[in-house]
């Protein structure tokens, strides 16, 4: 399987050949460029003129790697113009703002398709399009909590476990956009039609929640937090600490993997107490003690190569040496700079890290110019667009 770590200086991927533009913005949707432009799409991120309060230094904000930047000022007519300009030679258009933003800016779905009729408009919110709060602001932590993700989250009689904004942000967005984008692609290279992919972070989060609404209707799910098979509500799916304070991640759901993690753990009426619910607390603390008898690094010995379904809980610094991440080379160092190699990989189409996290503005004239944009001089003379030095 294909997976490059380095910049290649050609595009190389699945969907190379794939032209996409990107209104920059935050989050969610600058992951969801990134993923296609890693996958080789050739994304065009168009930075306005003013950074936002929250944005890193462009070279250390990993997500705008792989693709070019442009800025464009799209308070003017002639920056709005020539982002119409790409867009009518684009595939894929990604849009992040509250709803009506774009539609103010002159650069809404209704205009662009009207420019490009085979666009796929991806729109990528918290609350969607319409609704009784589609216009409130909110984050992550707000999405996932309205849909009872959150809720499902946590210890029995501990508030909910915040998940960083991995649950809404990127999983219930950015994976559901991507997912979106790619089949209305598929279905416009046939129909010569594109059309809007309204990706709100509610509704991927409620369908992350799809096993579990299953498993609460056949009675094998409580409504409840941390008493669930999944969720620490059983002594065998939980998170143990060791003597020198690090952690060890147990899973061992089925039968055979549990008798192999208690023959390890050297509990040995480990079966005996899993037959009993009353006992489970018990078996808990058996664990426990267990545990705390040794270092995380001496039961990562213990349990290696084994089917006890336990790993120890790494940090993102030591995630990349371990051994089975670093020979699959799951991080990869650009630039000096520790990131996540590209995913998934592909036997044929191997996908690649195309380059560097772009400055804003790095590629304006280089971009305009190979888009076909008229007037760059003069765009570039007056302000609506502008070149970064290199």
């Amino acid at each position: 399987m294909s997976n490059s770590a380095t910049p290649t200086g050609k595009a190389s991927g699945p969907l190379t050949g794939l032209r996409v533009v990107e209104l920059s913005g935050m989050g969610p949707g600058p992951f969801a460029a990134m993923l296609l432009a890693d996958m080789g799409a050739e994304v065009i991120q168009v930075d306005r003129p003013a950074e936002s309060e929250l944005a890193l230094a462009p070279k250390f904000d990993a997500m705008r790697r792989s693709r070019r930047s442009v800025i464009l000022d799209l308070r003017r007519p002639e920056g709005v113009e020539a982002a119409l300009e790409l867009i009518e030679k684009a595939d894929v258009l990604i849009e992040g703002y509250r709803p009506g933003v774009a539609e103010r800016l002159g650069l809404g779905a209704e205009e662009c398709l009207r420019r490009n009729p085979r666009l796929v408009y991806g729109r990528m919110t918290g609350w969607g399009q319409d609704g009784p709060w589609f216009m409130m602001a909110g984050h992550d932590i707000c999405y996932t909590a309205l849909t009872g993700a959150l809720h499902a989250i946590g210890r029995e009689g501990e508030r909910p476990a915040v998940p960083v904004n991995l649950l809404g942000d990127f999983a219930g967005g950015s994976l559901y956009l991507v997912v979106g984008l790619l089949a209305a692609v598929h279905e416009a290279s046939r129909s010569g039609q594109g059309q809007v992919v309204d990706a709100a972070i509610v509704d991927g989060a409620a369908s992350l929640t799809t096993m579990l609404h299953g498993m609460m209707a056949a009675g094998a799910w409580r409504d409840e937090r941390g008493v669930n098979l999944l969720d620490t509500g059983v002594p065998w799916y939980d998170v143990y600490a060791t003597s020198d304070g690090g952690h060890m991640a147990v899973g061992a759901l089925e039968a055979k993997f549990y008798a192999e993690f208690v023959r390890l753990l050297e509990i040995e009426d480990g079966l005996e107490l899993r037959e009993d619910p009353s006992r489970w607390p018990e078996l808990r603390k058996r664990f426990e003690e267990a545990f705390a008898h040794r270092t995380r690094a001496e039961w990562e010995q213990v349990f290696a190569g084994s089917d006890a379904c336990v790993a120890p809980v790494l940090s993102m610094t030591e995630a990349g040496e371990h051994e089975h991440l670093a020979a699959r080379a799951t991080f990869v160092d650009v630039d000096g700079m520790r990131q996540p190699a590209p995913a998934p990989r592909f036997s044929r189409t191997g996908a690649a890290i195309q380059g560097p996290p772009c400055e804003p503005g790095e590629h304006t004239r280089e971009v305009l110019l190979n888009w076909g944009v008229a007037d760059v001089d003069a765009l570039l003379e007056s302000g609506a667009a502008v070149q970064t030095p290199s």
